[in-house]
């Protein structure tokens, strides 16, 4: 046996999502990582040997502009990219060719910790090192670095350190939180395995394996819905162990999961109630999905209120917006619904101090065991959102070291530096400006050859009807500087009058209605296809978005046709009344419907919302707005950045839209029909003006990613810049979220 020691400046342990974000993220500031996962292959429950979907802050496509940018958005869109069928195999690739592109990041694969070295009294503990078995290469090694992540998903790493952590479910009293038990117990969620199926092309038999269950005998047909269509994720309600140790017995959970399994397939094959004959099995999982474990204790304990209530914290590094998603501890053998599922009006922060000890000095946390109540892990644990928290735990991480200071330290004096850091990587941070002197950008003048500010939809030659008999309709609209008159294309059976009202969103991080700012009456004078107009010129208003909702009415449907609204204008439809709890619920009003599709409308005043200035500073996605600039539709189009005396140009950052308001997975769940956004910019070039005029400087055909990086070897003395756009990925307008200029 050898015996090895390797000392780096961050050691992140586990590979799942938040583990590779983090550990990619260290290394892109600066820091040598050392990355260690127990497995062959790193994504956790994404990877191939589990097979779960990733979601996250979109929800299934009810938030709006809400899918992660940063490290998980180049995941996504790469996958969208290699492998858009939602290969599993593939997927795996995917993330460990991200980690393997990065030259400071050593992997350990196969590497399984299993002793840390940590000193210090219990409330101020110190890890010196973790040490672990590499069972393929039989060596054992001593990891050594001054800051820690503990990404393990279980948090090994934490409890052999000693910090504080909590499991099971805290009672009611403890954060105040209405979904919380009256009493605490130690019941979790459970754990799943999947199974994927294909169609043999012949008739195959099932003979059931001796560890089958039988399925009918505890009538768990008549309580989950059973498809020989469906696979992998499709049965995420395979689940138990929640009364368990997940950890402790996590070979029995093993074993239930799979005689559940081999049951629903036995029922399937063998109960002749399914045409199911050439259907084979194809993969059976042989690793549980664990959901909960250890949450550890930090500075902040997210709690329900933060996440339904919105809490705007000073020290965000992220956001989530999956439900708070809970399931009976008993899982498949409970009589309860297998989950359930509360919204907040949209988005919600997640705080710095959520991703560090309260008592180990130099440990973050990032993933499913972060510092947040049993009911606030119900939506902080969903992979996409762990992901996001441990791009931030990595970049913290690599700041800490360059700056000599712990995680509490970065908190309390360097927060500003770590948040611009976020910003300048396009990581998922809402409501953070981005400020930085030294970007030239922001001491620039910005105009552009055109600018986007007629703000209406055409529904073309052969719109379709949208009927809103049944459901209210919203229009979700940029109020920039204001939204006076509203004119909406509908049809209507018979003169009638319909209901409007003007609504803001409450905060940027909505984009439903939330706050009524007033109603009108707006009468349609005869049948057929007209205008239904209402104005708001009176109305008090400050920017932001606003809502305008037509109340159902059986005389009326909406005109709507194909193609895209101006970006940042969203058709809603409201959804089922028992959804209204009280408070706005995101999941209460659906884009599905009209994602991608344009209602007829008309807003004046002409709107400044995709205004050139906006790609200097400011923010870098959609939160009271869009946030980008738009051209008018067709041709080649630029942005331009002058300055009063020349500069020089060393590097040039830019951001482009990819749509974050479209749902995109790595699995099966859906398919979108995009290889690539077709917002996103395909062919530009970067131009500087010298004295012998414009010279192009970079040139770019086929882009295909978000943001783009571009150093020039020698720099460029030059008076201006211009972005020019030759050609999008599909759609109509030039659109630019940021254009960051560096002297080197």
């Amino acid at each position: 046996m050898m015996h090895l020691a390797h000392a780096a400046d961050v050691t992140v342990v586990g590979g799942g999502l938040a583990g590779v974000t983090a550990a990619v993220s260290a290394a892109r500031n600066g820091a040598k990582v050392a990355l260690i996962n127990n497995r062959g292959v790193l994504g956790g429950n994404s990877s191939s040997e589990i097979r779960v979907w990733v979601v996250g802050a979109t929800a299934h496509g009810a938030q709006k502009f809400a899918r992660e940018t940063g490290l998980m958005g180049e995941l996504f869109a790469e996958n969208q990219w290699r492998n858009p069928e939602g290969n599993p195999i593939l997927w795996d690739h995917v993330v460990l060719d991200l980690v393997r592109e990065e030259p400071n990041i050593t992997l350990f694969l196969n590497t399984e910790v299993r002793e840390v070295e940590a000193d210090g009294d219990e409330d101020d503990r110190v890890l010196r090192s973790v040490t672990g078995w590499q069972s393929g290469s039989e060596r054992l090694i001593r990891f050594e670095s001054p800051i820690f992540l503990d990404c393990t998903g279980d948090g090994l790493v934490g409890l052999l350190a000693g910090a504080r952590f909590a499991t099971g479910r805290e009672d009611r009293s403890v954060y105040g939180e209405e979904w919380a038990p009256e009493v605490a117990d130690d019941d979790m969620l459970g754990s799943t395995i999947l199974f994927y199926t294909k169609d043999a092309g012949q008739p195959v038999r099932f003979v059931p394996p001796g560890i089958t269950k039988d399925v009918q005998a505890f009538d768990l047909p008549l309580r989950r819905h059973i498809d020989p269509g469906m696979n992998g994720c499709d049965y995420w309600w395979i689940e138990w162990g929640g009364e368990l140790d997940a950890v402790a017995d996590n070979e029995r959970i093993r074993d239930e999961l799979w005689g559940i399994v081999f049951g629903i397939w036995d029922y399937i094959k063998n109960s002749g109630r399914f045409d199911a004959a050439n259907l084979t099995l194809e993969w059976v999982g042989t690793v549980p999905g664990k959901r909960e474990y250890r949450r550890f204790i930090g500075d902040h304990v997210l709690t329900q209120q933060d996440v339904t209530g919105q809490t705007r914290f000073p020290d965000t590094v992220g956001f989530g917006g999956w439900s708070i998603d809970l399931h009976p501890p008993g899982g498949i053998y409970a009589a309860d619904s297998p989950s359930k599922h509360l919204f907040g009006p949209g988005l919600y922060d997640i705080p710095f101090r959520s991703l560090y000890s309260v008592n180990v000095r130099n440990m973050l946390m990032a993933g499913r065991d972060i510092s947040a109540s049993h009911v606030a892990f119900g939506s902080t644990r969903v992979m996409a959102t762990c992901a996001v928290v441990g791009e931030a735990a990595g970049t913290a991480a690599a700041l800490a070291v360059r700056r000599g200071v712990t995680p509490r330290q970065i908190s309390a004096a360097h927060l500003d530096e770590l948040q611009a850091m976020l910003v300048r990587q396009d990581a998922s941070l809402l409501g953070v400006s981005w400020q930085d002197p030294s970007d030239l950008a922001l001491k620039a003048t910005v105009t552009a050859s055109s600018t986007l500010t007629r703000l209406a939809g055409d529904a073309g030659a052969e719109p379709e009807r949208l009927p809103i008999g049944e459901a209210d309709f919203g229009l979700l609209l940029p109020a920039d500087p204001r939204v006076d008159v509203v004119r909406i294309g509908v049809e209507a059976a018979r003169a009638t009058t319909a209901a409007v009202e003007l609504w803001s969103t409450g905060s940027g991080l909505n984009h439903i209605p939330v706050t009524l700012l007033a109603t009108r009456e707006a009468s349609v004078e005869r049948a057929g296809r007209g205008w239904l107009e209402a104005r708001f010129d009176d109305v008090p208003m400050e920017g932001g978005e606003v809502v305008v909702v037509v109340r159902r009415n059986d005389d009326l449907a909406v005109v709507v046709g194909a193609g895209r609204p101006p970006y940042g204008v969203l058709g809603l439809l409201s959804r089922d009344p028992a959804l209204d709890l009280g408070t706005p619920q995101s999941n209460a009003w659906s884009a599905f419907e009209l994602r991608r599709r344009t209602p007829r409308f008309e807003v004046e005043p002409a709107t400044a919302a995709y205004r050139p200035d906006q790609v200097a500073g400011g923010l870098a996605r959609p939160f009271d707005g869009p946030n980008l600039w738009a051209s008018d539709p067709g041709g080649e189009q630029h942005i331009e950045l002058r300055w009063p005396e020349e500069r020089t140009i060393g590097r040039v950052e830019l951001i482009f839209n990819d749509d974050v308001d479209e749902d995109l997975i790595n699995l099966h769940h859906h398919r979108t029909p995009y290889l690539v956004m077709p917002e996103l910019v395909k062919d530009y070039r970067i131009e500087v003006e010298q004295a012998g005029g414009w010279e192009t400087v970079v040139a770019v055909t086929g882009n295909r990613v978000r943001r783009r990086v571009h150093v020039l070897d020698t720099g460029a003395r030059a008076g201006a810049l211009r972005v020019v756009v030759t050609a999008t990925n599909g759609d109509e307008r030039a659109m630019i979220v940021a254009v960051r200029v560096f002297e080197s």
